[in-house]
Parts: structure tokens; C-alpha cells; sequence
């Protein structure tokens, strides 16, 4: 099934689910994609004519992977999405793309959603580690590098065109600073940009981990409620797609209702994606489920404000992945801003902070394919 042409809007390169489909500008040899020279030998890194790198996002739900020329980073040749489930092992599943595709590609960068030290990736929301050195034996690529995904996030800003994002809140700030990046999803992810006086330098974070903390009597009975069931209640137990249908099951206790979405669930038209539902319920009017939504995103925005004073992101806070694309004129409604403003003595200063929200689907994905760029670099 055709997900999507490219990274960016208007993309040639068809993207298909478990095959490879090229489309590229490049000359084609005889295997359908572009000429390369003989390989030397295995465990020696083949070199292509045009400079091709391997970007890959693995995500807590799905995995993806472009093969990319580094003249047209947000163009890929080629892309590939498979359920991360289904992948035993990510070094077999990228030499097999690379065979099948008969390309060998000279730089290789992957995003994961965890920690990441030495090279080695400290999985969170899938059942395997990704190892730089284990890739770089077994692939015989020469240049690798595993980074968290939200930090991959951060390293595509620098490739966005206003018609990327739009504007929740402009800016009020005359000077350039760090940034901030903040997307929900799977789970949640956080990172940020620091400013250099001349370039902005992304770093990974693991402020999704830090401890929920409420700002009122309603969200106090939500972390109580929360205690219940997790050990430790994080924000990303909160704000993320999972985090959505536990405020929807929260507030349905609080009316009474037990297993009212399990229920509800049972005869929708699609009952495997939760968070889905109840955005689509609340867009119809359903007034739990806009309650759920709305509770949502003022928490979400908290938690973007607590990012943005941390980081002193006067250069604008970035709001990304899937949940805020889908939720996006629920974002707009206020609720969103209403959190993140309310931060006692400095709301001056997040009033001024600019606020833009990531319409770009695959930022993860091309800030990978930035990074392994990168590494071609002298």
C-alpha cells in the first residue's frame, strides 16, 4: 500500500509498506536503481557514484528507512516502512534492503526512541538495542552513528520551509536563542537545540521520563489515579497517544462509567487505534471525549512550557509528531497555550517564546538522513 511520495510535499518516490519502489532522478543499471561500482568485497564499503547514506526511524509502532542522495536529502530514492514488531534483528533487515535494492550505501545514521550511549542505542518501547559498531562490522559501512530520534527531529529543523509549520504562537522576541522540540506519539519525546552565537546544536534529552507534576485539583486526581497503575508516572504516560486514552478512562471513572472505552471501542469501525477514536469522537462532539482531548492538550502544552523554561528556548518551541498533526485545530482551540503560558512570574516570557507546530510527517526520518549526510562531511 502507497503510504507516501517523500519526505517532503510533492515528492516523486513512492513509498510502499514491506517492498521497495524506486523513482529517483538518478540513472538506472539494470536492477532498477541507480548505477553503482562493483562491490570490492564483503566488509568493505562500497562506493557509489553519487553519494548515497541510509536513514532509518525506529519508532515504538513502525520502522523506516530511506536510501538518500545527499544533493536532495528531502527527496529520497527510496523508502521503506515495515511494523517494527516484525523485525528479529535490524542489521538483517537493512542488509537485505540494501541487497534487494542493490545499493550499498556509504553513510548510515539511525534514530531510536531511548537513550543513547557509545554508539548503543537503550531501547524503551521496542524489545531490541541497536549497536553502531555491530552495524558498521556487519554492513560493512564505514561512517554510522545511532542517535535518539527526537535529537534526528531537531538536526531537520534546519531543512523546513515555512510551509512546514504553522504558527500557535508568534514570536515577541527580537534575538535568536536556543530552540526546543517536543512531539507525542508512541511516547514522548523531547530535545533541544542550543544556540552557538552562529548554527544551532541539537542534543538529546529523556525529559519525557521526568515525573507529571499537575497544576490544579483536577490534574492532582489524575496523577492519584495514575499512582494506581504505574510505579512512576511520567509525563509520557500522560501526553502521547496511550496517555490520551488514559485521561478518556480517568474522566469516564470520575462520571461513574467503567470499561467505557473498551465498550465504545467494540463496535467503532476501527477499535486497534484508541487515541484515534477519541479524537475522531470529540471532532463529532462527543463531550468526553472533547473533555479528554482538552485536558490533553493543556497538558501538553505544560509540559512544552516546562521544556522551554528549561532550556531557554527564546528561539521558539517545535510541536511535533503524529498526534499533534491530527489534533492540530484542537491545538488551536487553546488549550494548548493556556498550559503552556501558565507559569506564574514568567508568563511574560512564554508569551514571548514563539510556538510552531511540525506539519512535516517524516522530520525524524530526515534529520536522520541530515546526520549521515553529515558524516560524508571532512
Amino acid at each position: 500500500m502507497v503510504r507516501r511520495a517523500a519526505f517532503g510535499h510533492g515528492g516523486r518516490i513512492q513509498a510502499v509498506r514491506g517492498e521497495l519502489s524506486w523513482a529517483g532522478t538518478l540513472a538506472a543499471g539494470a536492477s532498477g536503481g541507480p548505477r553503482i561500482s562493483e562491490p570490492r568485497s564483503r566488509g568493505v564499503t562500497r562506493r557509489c557514484r553519487v553519494a548515497i547514506v541510509l536513514a532509518v526511524d525506529v519508532g515504538g509502532t513502525r520502522t523506516r528507512t530511506a536510501l538518500v542522495d545527499t544533493e536532495r536529502i528531502r527527496h529520497p530514492l527510496l523508502l521503506r516502512q515495515q511494523p517494527t514488531a516484525d523485525i528479529a534483528s535490524l542489521t538483517t533487515y537493512l542488509d537485505e534492503m540494501c541487497k534487494t535494492a542493490a545499493v550499498w550505501p556509504r553513510a548510515l545514521a539511525v534514530a531510536v526512541a531511548g537513550p543513547v550511549f557509545g554508539g548503543r542505542s537503550v531501547q524503551v518501547n521496542v524489545n531490541w538495542s541497536v549497536d553502531a559498531e555491530e552495524l558498521r562490522t556487519a554492513l560493512g559501512i564505514a561512517s554510522v552513528r545511532v542517535l535518539n530520534d527526537l535529537e534526528a527531529a531537531a538536526h531537520a529543523l534546519a531543512e523546513l520551509e515555512p510551509k512546514d509549520y504553522v504558527e500557535l504562537q508568534p514570536s515577541g522576541l527580537p534575538i535568536e536563542g536556543n530552540r526546543a522540540i517536543i512531539a507525542a506519539g508512541t511516547g514522548l519525546g523531547e530535545a533541544g537545540l542550543y544556540w552557538d552565537g552562529s548554527a544551532h546544536q541539537p542534543f538529546a534529552t529523556e525529559g519525557g521520563h521526568a515525573s507529571f507534576s499537575p497544576t490544579d485539583e483536577l490534574e492532582e486526581q489524575l496523577l492519584r489515579w495514575l499512582r494506581r497503575r504505574f510505579e512512576h508516572v511520567s509525563w509520557e504516560r500522560v501526553v502521547s497517544g496511550p496517555g490520551l486514552a488514559r485521561i478518556f478512562e480517568f474522566l469516564a471513572e470520575g462520571e461513574g462509567k467503567t470499561n467505557v472505552l473498551h465498550d465504545r471501542l467494540a463496535s467503532a469501525e476501527d477499535p486497534g487505534d484508541p487515541p484515534a477514536w477519541i479524537a475522531e469522537q470529540a471532532e463529532r462532539g462527543d463531550p468526553l471525549c472533547r473533555a479528554a482531548l482538552r485536558l490533553f492538550c493543556r497538558l501538553y502544552g505544560s509540559e512544552a512550557g516546562n521544556l522551554a523554561l528549561k532550556l531557554m528556548a527564546t528561539g521558539g518551541v517545535y510541536v511535533a509528531g503524529t498526534v499533534a498533526v491530527k489534533n492540530l485545530e484542537t491545538l488551536r482551540e487553546g488549550a494548548f497555550l493556556e498550559g503552556f503560558r501558565n507559569k506564574g512570574r514568567m508568563r511574560p516570557l512564554l508569551e514571548a517564546i514563539p510556538v510552531r507546530v511540525v506539519l512535516f510527517e517524516e522530520l525524524v526520518l530526515l534529520g536522520a538522513a541530515r546526520c549521515a549526510a553529515k558524516l560524508l562531511v571532512p
